[in-house]
């Protein structure tokens, strides 16, 4: 075995240290130079993208209607630059898909129809009831049953009565004594042959005993044992009491007749509807049973003072002219009132929506906004409200779909109250209830071109190093 002496081995040893510092040092210094060559070359490939995309992903987030059908985020180029109020966005595609129709606030004549179901009835100006002045004995009826129609001057019975045939001769008696009685020198004599023919003449009368008649005593010089009644009027007979035979006296009905030349029509209204109807005014008479081809014209001739306690309605009677004796009695027609109120800021009636306790619209705003209104409003017509308060000359108003957007709008508005009442709940930026804002993507190449966030460091890992898969 060779010895070598210790300072040759010294040498030795330290030549060879100093060959394997110059060999890590050469491999690390190629490392680093490869790792910032792709590095460059990753980054000169795919570009960092700007910052576009997360302004609008910003803005996405702040809109409080994301996500909501027909409500802010579908659209954002056609919004208008700010809301007021609790209005409510729809964009046009959902405007034409729920049918909105919108109205326009303005001057408009106002007319109000009624419709009630009327009765007919007798005129009771035109009803008498047929009295003898006279007691006796009915002879012959001529109009012998109920509902038989009757002309002016056709007989109705002949009577026989003692005290007419006694008064008869009494006046037959004047009449002969009164030319030598009037030449008598007494002037007392004269005066009573004139007064006996006068009264006897008179009672006749009174008898309803008629002057063709009383001429036709005069000229013949008979008595007639028999009493003509006649029919005053063109009429319906409504009752009868007088038969062959029987005893008559003054304090008996012995016809009762109806004039139907002129038909009353009974109908009731609402007390609300008082205002529109006024006596003279002009109405249309319906026959729902095709009595008459087309509608007849009559007026209001009456409006009664009370109030049914039972419907709550006044009566009101019109009256039309019945040619023919076409129309009956107790038949059911319809009464169509007509009124004109002038003209007045109105609406359309199916734009009011009506709770019972409040009345509002939903007003169209330009650029698709909506937004509810309260209103108030006159009595209806026959088409529009009459407007006292809440809209202007000009607005629009929704008149189709408009509980549609009245429920989005409450939707809206109660969400907002949820979001408020609620600490760390964001309504604005999932679009649906429940759903979390979502978290801001990390800045940075590596983390924009993934679309990932960088995984979380572990304890005691610097922030420069990156984890060991």
């Amino acid at each position: 075995m060779t010895n070598v002496d210790p300072p040759t081995r010294s040498a030795a040893t330290a030549d060879a240290g100093r060959g394997s510092v110059l060999a890590y040092g050469a491999v690390a210094i190629a490392a680093l130079a490869l790792g910032a060559t792709g590095t460059w070359l990753a980054l000169r490939s795919h570009p960092s993208p700007a910052g576009p995309p997360a302004a609008v992903s910003a803005e996405r987030a702040e809109s409080p209607h994301t996500g909501m059908p027909g409500m802010g985020g579908e659209a954002s180029s056609e919004h208008p630059t700010e809301a007021k109020g609790n209005t409510v966005y729809i964009s046009p595609a959902r405007q034409q898909l729920i049918g909105v129709r919108t109205a326009e606030v303005a001057e408009r004549p106002l007319r109000t129809t009624f419709r009630t179901v009327g009765t007919l009835a007798y005129d009771e100006t035109r009803v008498t009831q047929i009295n003898t002045k006279i007691a006796g004995w009915v002879d012959h009826v001529y109009v012998d049953y109920v509902g038989k129609a009757v002309r002016r001057g056709q007989p109705l019975l002949t009577l026989y009565s003692p005290a007419l045939v006694a008064t008869q001769k009494e006046y037959l008696l004047a009449l002969k004594g009164e030319p030598s009685l009037t030449n008598s020198s007494s002037p007392d004599t004269r005066a009573a042959a004139e007064s006996l023919r006068r009264v006897t003449r008179e009672r006749l009368k009174l008898w309803d005993i008629s002057d063709a008649q009383i001429g036709a005593i005069e000229r013949t010089g008979q008595v007639q044992k028999l009493l003509t009644l006649y029919a005053p009027f063109d009429g319906i007979v409504l009752e009868r009491n007088a038969f062959a035979g029987q005893y008559i006296s003054p304090e008996m009905s012995i016809f009762k007749i109806a004039g139907l030349s002129t038909i009353w029509v009974l109908g009731q209204i609402f007390e609300y509807e008082l205002p529109q109807v006024k006596v003279g005014q002009h109405v249309k008479i319906e026959f729902p049973y095709g009595q008459a081809p087309e509608a007849l014209e009559g007026k209001i001739t009456l409006i009664y003072p009370d109030v049914d306690p039972q419907t709550r309605r006044v009566k009101v009677r019109a009256e039309f002219p019945n040619q023919g004796f076409e129309f009956k009695p107790d038949s059911y027609v319809t009464l169509v009132l007509s009124s004109q109120t002038g003209t007045e800021l109105a609406i359309p009636k199916e734009a009011v929506i009506d709770t019972g306790v409040k009345r509002y619209v939903i007003l169209a705003h330009p650029n698709g906004y909506f937004e509810p209104r309260d209103v108030e409003v006159g009595s209806p017509t026959d088409e529009l409200y009459p407007v006292l308060r809440g809209l202007k000359p000009g607005d629009q108003v929704v008149t189709s779909a408009q509980f549609l957007i009245d429920s989005e709008t409450n939707l809206q508005a109660a969400m907002q109250a949820m979001s408020m009442s609620m600490p760390g709940m964001d309504m604005g930026g999932g679009g649906t209830p429940g759903t979390e804002k979502p978290a801001p993507h990390a800045h940075g190449p590596a983390a924009e071109h993934s679309g990932h966030a960088s995984p979380t460091p572990t304890p005691g890992q610097g922030a420069g190093e990156r984890a060991s898969p």
